[in-house]
């Protein structure tokens, strides 16, 4: 069964045709969420929508001691042990006690992120996607991109970094 962008491009010029082909090739879906950020825009994180298993609204973390302060603890999701990082203590900000959890998959593990909200999933191609500047110290971001529905610019997160152990 042909997809959607295959039947759009039936009826087109070849011309035309292949370069909405080749545009919906590199197209990935990203999650969207904030951090919000008292006195400034607030942070928008990207994050590839394949690693994202759930968005949990309510939940019970368990604390354990002699963690790194960014980790709040453990949540039991449905008999998994899964690590809670809070991305706001991540970032530097002060940490809430409300939010979102996202749970995110990587390489077989899975981490609980707290995150304030959750915006939208959206389409972004990947060749608008630039590195950051080599100086940057945001070692959790690995490109930006600008996105006129967002009002602002969007950093895309790296799994790879954000399950990293220090």
């Amino acid at each position: 069964m042909a997809n959607s962008v295959d039947n759009d491009i039936m009826f087109l010029d070849p011309e035309t045709a292949a370069a909405r082909k080749a545009a919906a090739a590199n197209l990935q879906k990203y999650l969207i969420f904030m951090i919000h950020d008292e006195g400034a825009a607030d942070l928008k994180f990207g994050i590839n929508a394949d690693y994202v298993v759930e968005i949990i609204n309510s939940y019970t973390v368990t604390y354990l001691p002699m963690m790194p302060s960014y980790l709040r603890g453990v949540f039991n999701m449905r008999g998994q042990i899964t690590p809670i990082m809070d991305f706001r203590l991540r970032l530097d900000k002060v940490p809430t006690t409300d939010g979102l959890l996202l749970i995110l998959n990587y390489n077989d593990m899975q981490l609980g992120v707290l995150v304030d909200a959750v915006d939208r999933m959206i389409d972004i191609d990947e060749n608008t996607i630039t590195a950051v500047p080599a100086q940057s110290s945001q070692r959790f971001v690995s490109g930006m991109c600008t996105i006129p529905d967002l009002s602002g610019t969007m950093m895309v997160l790296s799994c790879e970094q954000l399950f990293a152990h220090e």
